[in-house]
């Protein structure tokens, strides 16, 4: 009985530790999370197909290795009631270190960035982060 308890403790911490993005990958304490924001409003246009079915790939096609997970959001409301949300969609990669990212924009950034215009005209927010939790 008391094994199974330990048992049981540590498969919880474990998963304390340790969550998945959408697409099923581990995201670990420590990593580098790298948010890409799309502000809502007034004339701005995003075209999510492309988006998910071009972009996307590409992305993660130029960053290989150096990418762990990812995780995208669509933005459905704000917080308060009848709100509208603030970002049309949420984007996050996450890496093992800010190097590790650094070093992919830098091999790849210009393809990037380039590709922008032909799914958005959005001036997107991006926020590097380390994850804790």
């Amino acid at each position: 009985m008391l094994a199974g308890l330990i048992m049981l403790v540590a498969t919880i911490n474990a998963m304390a530790q340790q969550s998945t993005s959408a697409d099923g990958q581990a995201i670990k304490k420590g990593m580098t999370k790298v948010t890409i924001l799309y502000p809502a409003g007034d004339g701005k246009k995003f075209d999510m197909d492309y988006y998910l079915n071009k972009h996307i790939p590409m992305v993660k096609g130029l960053f290989a290795g150096a990418l762990k997970a990812t995780a995208i959001d669509i933005g459905i409301a704000g917080g308060a009631a009848g709100a509208p949300t603030p970002f049309v969609v949420i984007c996050c990669f996450y890496f093992d270190n800010v190097s590790a990212f650094q070093n992919a924009m830098a091999a790849n950034g210009p393809k990037i960035q380039g590709d922008i215009p032909n799914y958005t005209n959005i001036q997107p927010v991006i926020q590097i982060s380390k994850v804790l939790e």
